[in-house]
């Protein structure tokens, strides 16, 4: 095997790594942005967990797009809940963050 040949296997075992860790924080921040969803829509427990693995669920099986924006903001302005769109995002955001960082840290 040349050293081009290493090189190559490298970059590719880094990209598949990357895509790992960006699927596991996406997966987790879904989580955390559905419960604290759940939460301004009066949902506990058992029905917070369930309206958070949807999120995921939904997130997983979508297009890639804002599956899960698009069902908290629905599901926020029929239970009238007023929370702006860059509010949302803004959430999203920051639980991503938070999210990259856990799942460095193991």
């Amino acid at each position: 095997m040349t050293t081009f040949d290493k090189r190559e296997q490298a970059f590719e075992a880094e990209l598949v790594h990357d895509a790992e860790l960006k699927f596991k924080a996406v997966a987790r921040r879904d989580k955390w942005f559905g419960l604290w969803a759940a939460e301004r829509l009066g949902k506990t427990g058992a029905d917070a967990e369930a309206y958070a693995s949807a999120l995921v669920r939904a997130d997983i099986v979508g297009t890639g797009g804002d599956e899960v924006f698009t069902k908290v903001r629905a599901d926020f302005d029929a239970a009238g809940v007023a929370q702006t769109d860059p509010q949302l995002r803004r959430k999203l955001n920051d639980l991503f963050a938070e999210a990259i960082a856990a799942v460095k840290a193991g």
